[in-house]
């Protein structure tokens, strides 16, 4: 049997207003992969991945180009104006 202790789906989409701006905080300082931003802000990255791929799909987050070595990619906040 599996310990690992994980989260509903409704839980977590209840945070995102939170989690939303404690991302673009993050994204503001610099582009990060989600396994950074996950590490940085003490999340499970399958959470913030949750987060940041609805972020991707309206327009507020965008790949900053190829992914790393390990087949990540760098996001970054969209510039509104």
């Amino acid at each position: 049997m599996n310990n690992l202790i994980t989260r509903d789906l409704g839980e977590i989409m209840r945070d995102e207003m939170v989690m939303k701006e404690r991302i673009l905080t993050r994204l503001r300082r610099d582009p990060a992969t989600i396994t950074e931003i996950a590490a940085d802000l003490k999340l499970p990255a399958h959470n913030v991945m949750y987060w940041m791929m609805t972020m991707w799909r309206y327009g507020l987050l965008e790949e900053t180009g190829k992914p790393d070595d390990d087949g990540y990619y760098r996001y970054r906040t969209v510039q509104q104006g």
